[in-house]
């Protein structure tokens, strides 16, 4: 790979202005693909076969496209103790029902004060209208929202409160360009900066950066005019595209830059760093694919399109990475050094290193104090984990009209009426065996209420609204539902269906955490695996999984107590706390399980080359650290900025993710790689090398190009012939 990937470098220094034109055209043609064919992205989950999808399914067919409408509660309270029933309130509602009524979009909007089906609560406080869309809640245009949220504050006042909650009040898009991206980026800026000494280099490392990430973006949004994609998927592929699209270049510049000072021609030192650090660039890259394409495993096709959408976009990031970067590089050329050493090419290749060099011998001394202590923090970290509850159920953003909404029906309802369930009767036989549906569930604990059995025209279908005590995300709801799956067995033609949007994210929920544990295994295999092919050892794997697992753990550890319990919420702008969105964990692991792996390979990489050219155990560590550590700390400090500017301004379902992701890497870069590896690997000594003789068949993985380095390419001289004659 190393010598393909070598070629591949001095063909884009050779042809620097094609290759940059070429990435410059798929940009635009994206663009044209992305501003014509793009299509609307959903902010629902389902997944196709579970029991609460299929009777949403179900329902579509008996009840007509209406029933799958999207819905909205528009809920209404007398102020100052008085009944929503009293003539000059009941008034006023009548008027706000026919302003929703005519509503663009709304195919009804029920009165709360209709004698044949009225919604007020117990003590004639509040009431509520459901208004009921024509379409999807993906898609439902802004304008139609706005146009509810301009009836519900125009008809709010002294006179009457009037809020709005569910699914059609919901913005199916993820929002990005904030304050905070754009300063996660600025602070990648100057990292580069300070790392290069040179703000025209790193301002080419960014550029390339978001050359790749548009790519990717607009990529996703042309494909979204052909499939349904989640609102998240772009702004996932996004920040996790420029991170890695950051780092990814930075490893190549760096390289080129030491292969400069070495007193290699401009060509020549870019196609070396392309063989070298592209080498390993392109296999860390494959790990975030392979982690990222792993997904899918769940059979979860939500999370599958996730996983593929930003794997893709880590594809691109890692060719930009050994073709445009490679190009720039070519037209940088020696300005890419200081004009210092411009003139001298035996400077020190990497500066500053005193403090690293310190810094490893001060590890590898106090080697068991160091691991105990690194171990330690991360674990009583990682302690909130194993509280750690998931949800599928957005809440609302604290002081919203949504959550007002939700405070209102819940006092003056119950916390049931904010997530009821629909359990579908489907068959010929539906309407007779409803009653005895209806009674089975009346009996059952926590059920607050059982509406009357509700057919369709054709006599083969009845839903019936089941009101529970608890609210949506209380275990006695989840409980609820499976006693009615339980015990409300299926009927003579007919068969009994529990679904709703509480149901749905019960068995989303269960799916994905049943999935967790599998996909950990998996990635913890494939990182194994991998280790041991790059640095054909069985403990330096060992010491790498067991590293990552400890990453992962304070990851959700912190994030569980910051997004659960509600620790430093203030500090993140975290607007609402509760359980976990359910995708999120799964997603974090696999992100974490590629960066970490990333780092791990770049780290000890450099060790055990020390160790092969003879180094003493102790003194390989302290050299590979000393090597590698200041690039990536770099780039961890690039990443971690970019994933923390999502979390400011980040909508719920990003935020905690981005949150996990930055102080993953934190953890990570900082304790995990530059304590806990160079500790374990010093007190394991020459057995941290060691592989079985059985496993010596294995092929060596030479992710650092160590064998290109030790030849003179062929062609070298014909580069610098073309060089100079260009």
């Amino acid at each position: 790979m190393a010598t393909l990937l070598h070629r591949l470098g001095l063909g884009a220094v050779r042809h620097k202005a094609l290759v940059m034109i070429a990435w410059l055209v798929a940009v635009v043609a994206l663009g044209v693909g992305a501003g014509t064919l793009s299509g609307t992205m959903v902010n629902t989950f389902s997944i196709p076969g579970q029991e609460s999808t299929t009777a949403l399914d179900l329902m579509e067919k008996r009840f007509g496209s209406a029933s799958a409408g999207a819905t909205a509660q528009v809920v209404m309270e007398a102020p100052g103790g008085g009944r929503i029933t009293d003539q000059a309130t009941a008034g006023q509602v009548a008027q706000v029902v026919a302003k929703l009524q005519k509503l663009p979009g709304v195919v009804s909007a029920t009165n709360p004060l209709d004698p044949q089906a009225p919604t007020v609560s117990q003590d004639q406080s509040a009431a509520y209208s459901t208004v009921t869309y024509d379409v999807k809640a993906e898609q439902i245009t802004p304008e139609q929202r706005e146009a509810l949220t301009a009836v519900v504050d125009e008809s709010s006042g002294a006179a009457l409160t009037v809020e709005a909650r569910g699914e059609a009040t919901q913005e199916s898009g993820a929002d990005i360009g904030g304050a905070g991206e754009i300063l996660g980026v600025v602070v990648a800026l100057i990292v580069l900066a300070v790392t290069y000494g040179s703000l025209v280099l790193a301002g080419m490392n960014l550029l390339t950066a978001l050359i790749g990430v548009a790519i990717g973006a607009l990529g996703i949004t042309t494909l979204s005019g052909f499939t349904d994609l989640q609102a998240t998927t772009p702004i996932l592929a996004i920040m996790l595209g420029l991170a890695v699209g950051i780092d990814y270049a930075l490893f190549i510049v760096t390289r080129f830059r030491q292969e400069l000072r070495r007193g290699l021609p401009v060509p020549e030192a870019v196609a070396l760093s392309v063989g070298t650090a592209g080498s390993a660039v392109v296999t860390a890259g494959l790990t975030v694919v392979i982690a990222l394409a792993g997904l899918s495993v769940a059979g979860i096709p939500f999370l599958t399109e996730m996983g593929l959408a930003a794997a893709a976009t880590i594809v691109v990031a890692v060719l930009v990475a050994i073709t445009l970067v490679p190009a720039f590089l070519g037209a940088v050329g020696l300005r890419a050094l200081p004009k210092a050493a411009r003139q001298n090419s035996t400077d020190s290749p990497v500066r500053d290193r005193g403090f690293y060099r310190g810094w490893a011998h001060m590890v590898t001394h106090q080697r068991v104090l160091s691991l105990i202590v690194a171990v330690a923090a991360l674990a009583v970290i990682a302690i909130p984990f194993f509280s750690m509850q998931t949800t599928l159920i957005q809440r609302a953003a604290e002081g919203s009209s949504q959550a007002k909404a939700d405070e209102i029906i819940a006092e003056r309802f119950g916390p049931g009426f904010a997530g009821p369930l629909l359990v579908l009767v489907d068959g010929t036989g539906s309407p007779a065996y409803a009653t005895t549906v209806r009674e089975k569930i009346s009996a059952l604990p926590d059920v607050a209420f059982v509406a009357e059995p509700q057919p369709n025209q054709a006599g083969n279908a009845t839903l019936i609204s089941v009101i529970p005590k608890s609210g949506p995300e209380d275990t006695a709801t989840i409980d609820l539902v499976h006693a009615i799956r339980d015990d409300v067995a299926d009927g003579p033609d007919a068969d009994v269906y529990v679904t709703g949007q509480t149901a749905v994210s019960i068995d989303v929920s269960q799916k994905l955490d049943d999935a967790l544990p599998v996909y950990l295994i998996l990635v913890v295999g494939l990182a194994f695996v991998l280790l041991v092919l790059v640095f054909r050892s069985l403990l330096v794997p060992v010491v790498g999984v067991l590293g990552f697992l400890l990453t992962i753990g304070a990851a959700l550890g912190a994030t569980t107590a910051v997004f659960q319990w509600g620790w430093l919420a203030g500090v993140v702008n975290a607007e609402t706390t509760g359980p976990l969105l359910s995708l999120a964990p799964i997603i974090i692991v696999g992100i974490l399980f590629g960066l970490a792996m990333d780092y791990q390979v770049f780290l000890v990489s450099r060790m055990h080359e020390a160790h092969a050219h003879g180094a003493d155990p102790r003194a390989a560590v302290t050299t590979g650290f000393r090597q590698a550590a200041p690039v990536v700390v770099a780039a961890a400090t690039i990443m971690f900025a970019v994933f923390a500017g999502f979390v400011p301004e980040g909508n719920d379902t990003i935020k905690p993710i981005a949150f996990a992701l930055a102080i993953g890497i934190l953890f990570d870069a900082l304790v995990i790689r530059m304590v806990a590896v160079p500790a374990a690997i010093a007190m394991l000594g020459r057995s941290a090398w060691w592989l079985p003789r059985w496993l010596a068949w294995l092929p060596a993985v030479d992710v650092e190009g160590a064998a290109l380095e030790r030849q003179v390419p062929d062609d070298a001289r014909d580069i610098e012939e073309h060089a100079h004659a260009a």
